[in-house]
């Protein structure tokens, strides 16, 4: 049995990079997009808006929908969905087919994600639950990481469409990987949707959402931005900046890892901590901005801290709603997404009125406001105890 969750875990860590893959990759390849439909790189950039776009719509939808259907046949279908886009994207010459293709998986993309961080929650004891969950958001973490790079690669050695076959090929593997060693899983316990839908109904639920939500916007606001800052601020060299760029993404795998161990020892206090300790980053961050060897440090620090505060996302949304996981984790996709789109957006605006140094503001004004959030949870759920008589 332990074999076999172990091959499980690593399945759903591979599918969580070829689909992070796919999402994210395409960052790394806009100028090469723009160049092969003859159109801006502002309006390639479509290509990763709308797609994130999509994801936060259909983040609390399609878990719902799909809630009651084996779970190995729904990943099959998300799976296959992002191959056939995948492909379509290889040969089309036509961008409003090549962004539909780009849609469609992305509807879909929230199913996979919801039902593997319920399998992966599962496969193990219920205190061990958020170190498999973290495995899972290694893959998260790589697909961010390696995704950009080698998409990059791939495009200006040979072409976009060898980009694109990559992450085809990727998902295609995770396909057959699945189809083989999963075992078939169909959802024992079927929740109504008005079961699933009533734990909207619960405070705690609308607080974690918010908490969740200015925690993605403290990280993203900045990290949107970091190549910028690092260009204007700390004036690095392309090369330099895009060696940081992957110092942060690597710094994130780790964080992932221990995220999963101080979630699985102490929930509570990592929670409560967390927006602490990156606010005082931040703050570091403000001030040596301008200084190339420190900021390397505080990124590398910066970039630990990201990778916890994914996982924790996660757990606070999933924790405030047990009793329905695949709901909880749609609502969690939905939050994040929310959250960097409004994030990135108040960091354009701090750039553009006060200077680039100044986005950092951005990330401590959320975390500020999370710690609200976060101990008014911890107020309405903490234990009652009787009266004495």
């Amino acid at each position: 049995m332990f074999k076999k969750n172990k091959l499980l875990l690593f399945v759903l860590t591979l599918g969580a990079f070829g689909i992070i893959n796919t999402e994210m990759g395409v960052i790394g390849i806009l100028p090469y997009i723009a160049d092969h439909f003859h159109i801006s790189v502002s309006k390639a950039g479509w290509l990763v808006s709308l797609f994130a776009l999509t994801v936060s719509i259909s983040g609390p939808t399609m878990p719902l929908l799909f809630s009651g259907i084996n779970r190995k046949k729904a990943m099959l279908v998300v799976l296959g969905i992002f191959v056939l886009g995948n492909v379509v994207s290889i040969f089309t010459s036509n961008f409003t087919i090549a962004v539909i293709a780009r849609i469609i998986p992305a509807i879909f993309h929230p199913i996979y994600f919801s039902a593997a961080f319920t399998m992966a929650a599962n496969s193990v004891r219920e205190e061990e639950a958020p170190k498999a969950v973290s495995k899972v958001f290694i893959g998260v973490s790589a697909g961010m990481v390696l995704g950009v790079p080698i998409a990059s690669f791939l495009a200006s050695t040979i072409s976009f469409q060898v980009s694109m076959t990559f992450f085809a090929i990727v998902n295609a593997i995770v396909f057959i990987a699945t189809w083989a060693f999963f075992p078939s899983m169909p959802v024992k316990k079927k929740l109504s949707y008005g079961a699933q839908l009533s734990v909207l109904k619960k405070p705690i639920i609308w607080l974690s959402i918010i908490a969740v939500l200015l925690f993605n916007s403290a990280v993203f606001g900045v990290y949107s931005y970091l190549a910028e800052y690092l260009k204007s601020v700390t004036n690095l060299s392309g090369n330099a900046i895009s060696f940081m760029l992957i110092l942060f993404g690597g710094a994130n795998i780790i964080g992932n890892v221990i995220a999963g161990k101080l979630l699985t020892k102490s929930p509570l206090k990592t929670v409560v901590v967390f927006p602490f300790a990156l606010g005082i980053v931040y703050i570091v961050l403000f001030f040596i901005g301008q200084f190339t060897w420190p900021m390397a440090i505080m990124t590398l620090v910066w970039g630990v801290f990201a990778g916890i505060g994914t996982n924790i996302n996660q757990y606070w949304i999933s924790s405030a709603a047990p009793e329905a996981p695949d709901f909880a984790n749609g609502l969690f996709l939905s939050s994040v997404n929310l959250g960097t789109t409004i994030g990135t957006a108040v960091g354009g605006a701090f750039i553009s009125t006060l200077g680039t140094q100044y986005v950092i503001l951005v990330g401590i004004l959320s975390l500020v406001l999370s710690i609200v959030f976060v101990l008014l949870r911890n107020y309405i759920n903490r234990p009652i105890t009787p009266l004495a008589k």
